[in-house]
């Protein structure tokens, strides 16, 4: 009994040199890695964890320090296709010839370089953050190698493997017999604010608007959206909040299939005050994604206390369980259908917002989720 209270009492308040790298910068918003990233690195060294990020270099005003967290910027060839493996690259460099404990690499394409850490000895663990190659940007060419030739790399070297999903989880028991650990994102208690900025500027009120809020990226499935609301005969509007990820073309047509609909409102990318409005005063939050890793948007929507209405892809079904509804993925008409039965059911709606809250706080709280990562890098560090 002793032996256990003694080995209970050092994993709890052993301090570990951690490293992470994979996300493009923090603190932002441009990604789900990111927030990702930026939450469990504040909260371990809240409990004493000694971690530092390696961002890209994509501005002069690079931050040394972030709520205690050290972050080092390093060398990033500024060129499309190669931002992200340079950085990549010298990242892993850079904290396989430092003195960490863990070296934790987020998703697949920078894993393609987790033997090096090995070569020094290096506890490495990787989160899967989705099965990238499947996305529509790297479904060809060399990105789309790299991304493949990353996850095989993080099978054969790492000594962990996280997922969010249990669709992913079964996807490397079934191609490599690898086992992974599920460990799903976590999600914030937000502050719930009224209408202002949204209203001043896009005359937005409190439950008089449809919210998609995302990348807008082919894989979600935003033209199926629009194109199902546009049949719809609704006073509430369709806003499509979020920035390009080097899908400026494909954002370019969607504004242009939404022309003709003055009720469609294109936002761009959104932060702070007013990402906390749009979230806080929807009527109903649709995600209607093809391929999803762990939707952190969708955490958010049900964190606000948001009726959702999502694709009945595995990772969203996962999400919402029975505290919102999904339609057929790719289906326009179910869509529609479905975009119809809630618009014009509003006790069914308020009662479905009533229940996300709490059911998402609980289930994905970020400081259990914290702890659980903290007990992976601690099995791979006896």
């Amino acid at each position: 009994m002793a032996l256990i209270i003694k080995n209970l009492l050092r994993r709890e308040f052993l301090s570990m040199k951690i490293a992470m790298l994979g996300q493009k910068k923090v603190p932002s918003r441009s990604g789900g890695i990111e927030v990702v990233v930026e939450n469990l690195s504040t909260r371990m060294v809240k409990k004493g964890q000694k971690v530092t990020l390696y961002n890209r270099k994509e501005d002069k005003n690079n931050l040394k320090n972030y709520k205690g967290v050290k972050i080092i910027t390093v060398p990033t060839i500024k060129k499309k296709g190669l931002a992200a493996v340079s950085a990549s690259f010298f990242a892993t460099l850079f904290a396989s010839l430092n003195n960490f404990d863990v070296i934790h690499i987020h998703a697949e394409g920078p894993a393609f370089f987790c033997w090096l850490p090995k070569i020094f000895r290096k506890k490495v663990v990787v989160t899967i953050h989705g099965l990238d190659w499947q996305r529509d940007k790297w479904k060809s060419g060399l990105g789309s190698q790299f991304i493949k030739i990353g996850e095989k790399e993080a099978v054969k070297y790492a000594n962990s493997i996280i997922v969010l999903s249990k669709n992913t989880q079964e996807y490397f028991r079934k191609k490599y017999n690898r086992s992974t650990i599920l460990i799903p994102n976590g999600v914030n208690k937000p502050k719930i604010v009224l209408p202002d900025l949204i209203e001043k500027k896009w005359n937005l009120k409190k439950d008089d608007y449809i919210l998609f809020l995302g990348r807008i990226v082919p894989e979600k499935e935003i033209k199926n959206l629009i194109l199902a609301y546009k049949q719809i005969n609704t006073n509430k509007r369709l806003v499509i909040a979020g920035g390009s990820s080097d899908t400026a073309v494909f954002y370019k047509k969607m504004e242009e299939l939404a022309s003709d609909d003055d009720r469609i409102l294109f936002t761009g990318a959104v932060k702070g005050r007013i990402l906390e409005e749009l979230y806080s005063n929807s009527y109903l939050y649709v995600l209607p994604s093809n391929l999803e890793g762990m939707p952190l948007s969708l955490l958010e929507a049900m964190s606000y206390g948001n009726c959702v209405l999502t694709s009945d892809i595995p990772e969203c079904k996962e999400v919402i369980e029975n505290k919102g509804l999904t339609f057929k993925v790719g289906n326009i008409e179910d869509l529609k259908s479905k975009l119809y039965l809630l618009l014009n059911n509003q006790q069914l709606v308020y009662r479905l917002k009533k229940e996300s809250k709490n059911y998402i706080l609980n289930k994905y709280n970020w400081n259990k989720i914290t702890d659980k990562t903290l007990e992976v890098y601690r099995e791979n560090n006896d």
